[in-house]
């Protein structure tokens, strides 16, 4: 059995073909999408965020709608780039729709990857310390979202308060407990996937990381992923980790996904440069008739190490197709790999 959830990038463009041609388009959608994704029986609803671009970018809001308009699927993010974040207010955002969707919320930081300007986190206000790399900021800030996310209290009080407080240092507000424990750490590379584990957090891999070893991209990450397990055990901590991994699967239907996406049969995985100095590989799309798929998907080292599936959609072909590109893996090709 795995979690099956959607990622969705949040695009939108005045483009003939799409059904999401404005950010109200992808927002509004976005939500509808994740209300027929519960119904179908789908297990998460994620969200990626990026900034300057026409994409999704604010995560709260969004988030805090889908969790009112739903009742059981999760709802997260895959990732927020901390470069871009102050920690102490997005506590209390966080907090703030963990509460509306009672409990629901897995939300995905890491420091982030390359955005469409150069250090667009210097925009926001950030800079990074003295001595320190942009990625080092990024991580320096996820420390202290999660130290704040414990609910400890450490700002001194006014002794002249507008309204009474209680007893000793005070905390951020709202509080929802047990947020720090559904933290994801998107890694791009083995050292920062064992530290997620080292700092408790759960692991979300995604379709790229960097090239470590040469290997077939599923067979990097699997070997990513037990190297954070065998992290999360030496650590201690007394709940089970959490395995996410990205992947786009097409289960070839009807005409109209044949159309769509029968082009990505048979594609291979790539190499690349995601950074000057990164080298990158990046994994394969998966777009078959169901019994093909569920062979190859059989065989990918990665996937059945992880226990969530995420499964990158074409948000701008609209509502209507993604949930029929969701329920035809629900339907055709989860239960054949055991996932239902």
């Amino acid at each position: 059995m795995k979690k099956i959830g959607f990622l969705s990038f949040g695009h939108w463009s005045n483009h003939p073909a799409y059904n999401a041609r404005t950010a109200s388009d992808t927002l509004l959608q976005s939500i509808d999408l994740a209300v027929a994704a519960e119904e179908i029986g789908l297990d998460g609803a994620y969200f990626r965020v990026h900034h300057f671009a026409s994409q999704l970018a604010s995560p709260f809001p969004l988030l805090s709608a889908v969790g009112a308009k739903t009742s059981k699927i999760e709802i997260g993010t895959g990732v927020i780039d901390m470069r871009y974040e102050n920690p102490l207010y997005m506590v209390e955002d966080a907090g703030a729709a963990d509460l509306i969707s009672e409990g629901r919320l897995q939300l995905g930081i890491s420091r982030g990857s390359p955005e469409q300007v150069i250090d667009g986190w210097r925009y926001f206000g950030y800079e990074p310390a003295e001595g320190e790399t942009d990625a080092d900021m990024g991580r320096r800030k996820a420390l202290e979202f999660l130290e704040r996310l414990e609910g400890v209290g450490f700002a001194q009080p006014n002794p002249y308060p507008m309204f009474p407080n209680p007893p000793g240092l005070l905390r951020l507000e709202p509080y929802s407990e047990g947020l720090r424990e559904r933290i994801w750490w998107g890694a791009a590379s083995n050292a920062t996937a064992v530290w997620a584990a080292e700092n408790g957090m759960y692991l979300q891999s995604s379709t790229l990381k960097y090239d470590e070893s040469g290997k077939p991209f599923h067979v990097q990450q699997a070997e990513q992923i037990r190297l954070y397990k065998e992290a999360w055990k030496k650590a201690g901590h007394q709940r089970e980790p959490r395995v996410s991994v990205s992947r786009s699967i097409f289960a070839l239907v009807t005409d109209q996904d044949r159309q769509y996406f029968g082009q990505e049969a048979g594609r291979r995985d790539k190499i690349g440069m995601i950074e000057q100095d990164k080298r990158a590989i990046f994994g394969r799309s998966y777009a078959a008739e169901p019994d093909q798929l569920i062979k190859e998907l059989g065989q990918d080292e990665a996937v059945q190490e992880a226990d969530t599936i995420l499964l990158t959609i074409p948000n701008t072909l609209g509502v209507d197709y993604n949930v029929h590109v969701l329920s035809s893996i629900l339907n055709h090709v989860a239960p054949g790999l055991g996932w239902r």
